[in-house]
């Protein structure tokens, strides 16, 4: 199965709302992040693709027809290449706002998963590792919390994705727009269902407070059971 539809959009730009609306339009399935933090498979592929290691990308891809969202969106120019016949989606939004929202969601979750985490949970610490090396170092150098730095780097994927699809093969797009020009743009009949407004930024916040409240609780047990630990020894001797 081939690629026919490629997002170039960063997260946080209405690829959740893509995603489903492209599943919607019959694109059986729609790749995201959502796919690779379910699957080891898909852990292990884009850890190797985040090292610069050659991959199969029919293999990465299988079953799937279309990808938005990163990690898929970071190597958009060698999907393009791969899959010469796919269109491709550019979603886009207000810089400014694109940038509050991926700081206060995806790169906050990010730094919040205490590390005791990745000692007990190896696929969580490689999908930490994985978007650390192909996001936040691969695409903003490690400066994303350099406001501006950042917006120019969502800036630059714009102008960059504008000036490298050809006519034709490219529609950017924004959530509020809808139905029409996507439908226009793929030649599919628009849907009777609204068009998705899929926002998981309040499921992204209540997860970052989550995981600090577990940090600390699990810090405290281990304080707790080192004391009852160092006790025991005390009182043996």
């Amino acid at each position: 199965m081939s690629l026919k539809v490629i997002g170039a959009g960063f997260g946080r730009t209405g690829t959740t709302s893509m995603k489903e609306a492209l599943e919607l339009l019959g694109y059986d399935k729609c790749h995201h992040m959502r796919e690779v933090m379910s699957s080891g498979k898909q852990v292990e592929m884009f850890d190797r693709v985040s090292r610069n290691v050659e991959v199969d990308w029919d293999d990465v891809f299988e079953g799937f027809e279309a990808a938005v969202d990163w990690p898929a969106a970071a190597r958009y120019e060698e999907l393009m290449e791969k899959y010469p016949e796919a269109k491709v989606i550019l979603t886009a939004r207000d810089p400014e706002a694109w940038y509050e929202s991926t700081k206060e969601t995806i790169y906050a979750l990010s730094n919040s998963v205490p590390p005791i985490i990745f000692w007990l949970i190896p696929r969580a610490r490689n999908v930490m590792a994985m978007v650390q090396r192909l996001i936040w170092e691969g695409v903003f150098d490690g400066r994303f919390e350099e406001k501006q730095y950042a917006i120019d780097a969502y800036n630059k994927n714009v102008a960059e994705v504008i000036a490298n699809v050809p006519d034709g093969r490219l529609l950017v797009h924004s959530s509020k727009e809808g139905w029409q020009p996507l439908c226009e743009f793929l030649d599919k009949p628009i849907p009777s269902q609204p068009y998705p407004h899929s926002n998981e930024s309040t499921v992204m916040k209540r997860a970052i407070v989550g995981l600090k409240v577990l940090d600390v609780l699990l810090w405290g047990a281990l304080l707790i059971v080192g004391v009852w630990i160092a006790y025991s020894i005390y009182s043996a001797i």
